[in-house]
This record gives C-alpha cells, structure tokens and sequence, in this order.
C-alpha cells in the first residue's frame, strides 16, 4: 500500500485535506491556480520585528504589503478596508490578540487567510490557532527560510505548518485536535475574552469601557459572568486564569 505524501512542511496531504477549508477556493487563488500579487497585511506589536518581516516580504516576487497593524482591532479594521489575500500576524498583542482576531476574520472575512507568525512552539499554540480559523503557524523564528512557502501554500487554500512543529506533532494532531478537543475559553463568549484579555494586562473598568465603547455597568455584567463561568471571583485570579491558558504571555 502507498505511503501518503508528506510536503515540505512536514505534514501529511491527507490531514492537510481534512483541516483546510474545503468550501470555495481561498482569496488570492481560483481553480487551483495562484493569483498575482499576493496582498499581504503584516500585524506585529513590536515595530523592529514587524520591520524585519516587511523587508523579507519586499524581497519576494509578487507579494505586496496594503497595511500594517499593531493590534487586534486595527488588523480587522484594514482587512474590511484592504481585502487582502493573507494575514500575517502575531498573538500576543494588546487589547484584542491574534487568536481572538483570527476567529472574527474567519467569521466575518472567510475569504482571508490567516498565519500565525509566533515565538509560541508548543502544541497548545498551534491547536488554538487552527481552531480559531487560522490556515497557517510560522515560528518567527523560521520566517527567513519558509515565509514565501508559507504564503504560496495558505493562498492556494493549504494549511501550512513551520517544519518544526509539525515533525513534533503527532500524526493525528490535525484531525483530532482540532474536533475533538475543548479549550477552557471556550466556554466564555468573545466578549468575556475580550474583557478578561484586557484585564489581565491591568486595564480597570473604565479603561475597558472607553475601548470598548460600551459603559461601564456592561463590563461589569460581562465580568460578572465570566468569574462564574470560570469559578473565579476575583481580579488576581482572573489574571492567573488568563495566563494559565495562555490567552497573554508569561513574562520572560
């Protein structure tokens, strides 16, 4: 019996097929061929690093960068704006982080294509990112080496995984890890991620209400259910919470 093929990245054609989109052909590809330019918006909070992948992505034939954001928000404003075709972008960012911006995009832009640009390895990551829509995972650290890969392969609507991750990855991870397992924040709605994200990086109700545009008896409902949802009931404890299932970063 054949072995199933493996691309470059490491994974399995069969998996690919089982996680990638299987509706109409993404953005930037029409009946399996590539459109050219690829249109690019790069997301980053650090400026030297979203710097040092726009200068990698001017070097690449046929991709164009149409906008660049800091934060969650703004990515989502230039994507109604710019209609690229991929999104490169980071998860940890303020106010509204890359998982919580990839999952919107994905409902309210499916024509988009996602990749996670992260320092984040470990397995957690990578689930999360794929069940928020995401059609790729770049470790930042890979990007000079497989970037343009990247972005040919999540354009033709393929999923693409940095070679690191996916030759840890056990073989089933894209099938089983994807349906079967359970985040804890899934159970939380989008807005008590939204408010338990910003008050894990310290912002009080009225900073909270500002940004969000609502008044500050709203966050305080939507706190309220999130500490019973989670059982948690108070702030410490939400910021542990926040940290332990990794929606922002552990310091060093």
């Amino acid at each position: 019996m054949n072995k199933p093929r493996k691309d470059d990245a490491g994974v399995r054609h069969e998996d690919q097929q089982r996680v990638a989109r299987p509706s109409s052909p993404a953005a930037g590809c029409l009946h399996g061929k590539l459109i050219k330019p690829i249109r690019v918006i790069l997301a980053d909070d650090h400026t030297l690093v979203r710097a040092g992948i726009r200068a990698l992505l001017e070097k690449l034939p046929d991709v164009e960068v149409v906008g660049e954001a800091d934060e969650g928000r703004e990515v989502l404003n230039l994507v109604k704006l710019h209609r690229p075709n991929v999104v490169l972008m980071d998860i940890s960012m303020p106010g509204l982080n890359g998982l919580e911006a990839a999952e919107r995009m994905a409902r309210d832009f499916p024509d988009v294509r996602v990749v996670i640009l992260s320092m984040h390895h470990n397995e957690e990551y990578v689930w999360r990112a794929l069940k928020a829509g995401a059609a790729g995972y770049l470790l930042k650290k890979a990007a000079t080496a497989e970037l343009a890969t990247a972005l040919q392969r999540v354009a033709l609507g393929e999923i693409y995984l940095s070679q690191e991750i996916s030759a840890k990855l056990p073989k089933n991870f894209a099938l089983d890890g994807i349906a079967d397992r359970k985040s804890p924040l899934e159970q939380l709605t989008g807005r008590q991620r939204e408010i338990l994200q910003l008050i894990a990086e310290g912002q009080n109700t009225k900073g909270i209400a500002e940004l969000l545009k609502v008044s500050p008896k709203t966050v305080e409902y939507h706190r309220m259910k999130l500490m019973n949802c989670v059982n948690v009931h108070d702030i410490p404890g939400l910021v542990r919470f926040a940290l332990r299932v990794g929606l922002i970063p552990q310091e060093g």
